[in-house]
């Protein structure tokens, strides 16, 4: 006679009670008079035969949890957000971790700093609602242009809000001009001083960080041109954050003459209790060094190929 730990019918329906339906043991077994024990051998059973398979989905992202403490550990970050580095669709991917992120760690009355670039656009692009009420979206950087205006903070600041039901800001002003006169005289118009001094309460800061590139958001928004990205690199140009310039130890003094960028100072990022830079690709390893050198940034999100990178340097210093 058949044993009832055996019965095929039978684990299949505990199964579908237990996985399915969501019912505890000591339910099914008092639903199908067996004792607590046997439903537990039988669902045993099951997985043995092959009658109900288990797929933990993202189980490979368990491998970077060492990377991530390691990347935290020696560069003194609040926290490391690793994506996989196949560079099919990588932005898509920094951006919906981010995304993600910002979801939990955005509370309700927060002020929420976010500056402009194609990573960022992939982040707002797969926010979705968030719990938190009362949240104020600000943009970090000038917000209006002639080209790729998809790019600007201004329209991803007025995008995000409306997807988390919060509020926001917008900065009536380019995010670079020509000259120092034009730059320190609409940084002076009230409406953009309001912006700029709501940005020194940041309690959450969303910047993407970019590299001397002719793929750059400040190229394709057409604010600098391929002349500029050679001239950058030839000075010593690692990377900017908001169009502010620094070298590889996070040092913008060398490029403040040419600062003519309306918006907040990335110094004031020091201040920010979660200063997220989100970036991804070996050729922007030392933009994001510089962004942690400068401790512009306490939280990044990046692939994995640049966190080793930042790794074996850093173990490289030491010896």
């Amino acid at each position: 006679m058949k044993k009832i730990v055996d019965d095929i019918r039978l684990m299949a329906k505990i199964c579908d009670l237990y996985y399915n339906k969501e019912m505890d043991q000591k339910a099914i077994a008092k639903q199908l008079n067996i004792s607590r024990p046997t439903i537990s051998r039988l669902l045993h059973n099951a997985k043995e035969q092959g009658i109900v398979k288990i797929s933990i989905q993202f189980l490979e992202q368990i491998d970077y949890v060492e990377l991530e403490k390691e990347l935290e550990s020696l560069y003194k970050l609040e926290e490391v957000i690793l994506v996989d580095s196949d560079r099919t669709n990588l932005k898509r991917k920094l951006g919906k971790a981010a995304a993600l992120y910002l979801s939990r760690v955005i509370e309700d009355g927060n002020n929420v700093g976010i500056s402009m670039g194609s990573t960022l656009y992939e982040v707002v692009d797969q926010m979705e609602p968030i719990k938190a009420k009362d949240v104020t979206f600000i943009p970090t950087i000038g917000g209006t242009g002639l080209l790729r205006t998809d790019l600007h903070s201004n329209n991803l600041v007025e995008k995000i809000a409306q997807i988390c039901g919060g509020n926001y800001m917008l900065m009536h002003a380019p995010a670079r001009v020509s000259n120092r006169l034009i730059c320190r005289s609409l940084k002076n118009e009230k409406g953009v001083v309001e912006v700029i001094r709501s940005c020194n309460k940041l309690d959450v800061a969303l910047v993407g960080i970019g590299c001397p590139s002719p793929d750059s958001a400040i190229m394709a928004t057409g604010y600098y041109d391929r002349d500029d990205m050679l001239n950058f690199k030839s000075k010593g140009v690692a990377g900017d954050l908001s169009m502010q310039m620094y070298d590889i130890d996070g040092q913008t003094k060398p490029y403040e003459a040419d600062n003519n960028v309306i918006g907040v100072n990335i110094k004031k990022l020091r201040r920010v209790p979660y200063a997220i830079g989100v970036a991804g690709g070996i050729e922007k390893i030392n933009a994001i060094q510089g962004a942690i050198s400068g401790r512009y940034i306490n939280v990044l999100i990046t692939d994995v190929d640049c966190a080793k990178e930042l790794i074996r340097r850093k173990k490289e210093e030491s010896k």
